[in-house]
């Protein structure tokens, strides 16, 4: 079973018809977890919450 897609903070773009990165607050994305698995062309990524409350991802 797949998890839930998230869905991103709408923001507006500063320019109209430029598009704007798409913005995620993290609690959304992690869920009360730690890690969350990124998965790029066929590739996975683990992104997680450190101690110190930074993000790191690696491969």
């Amino acid at each position: 079973m797949s998890e839930p897609l998230i869905e991103p903070l709408t923001m507006p773009s500063a320019k109209p018809g430029l598009m704007s990165p798409r913005r995620f607050d993290s609690s959304a994305l992690f869920q009360n977890t730690q890690e969350v698995v990124i998965v790029h062309a066929g590739q996975e990524y683990r992104l997680r919450i450190t101690r110190f409350d930074k993000l790191i991802l690696t491969k």
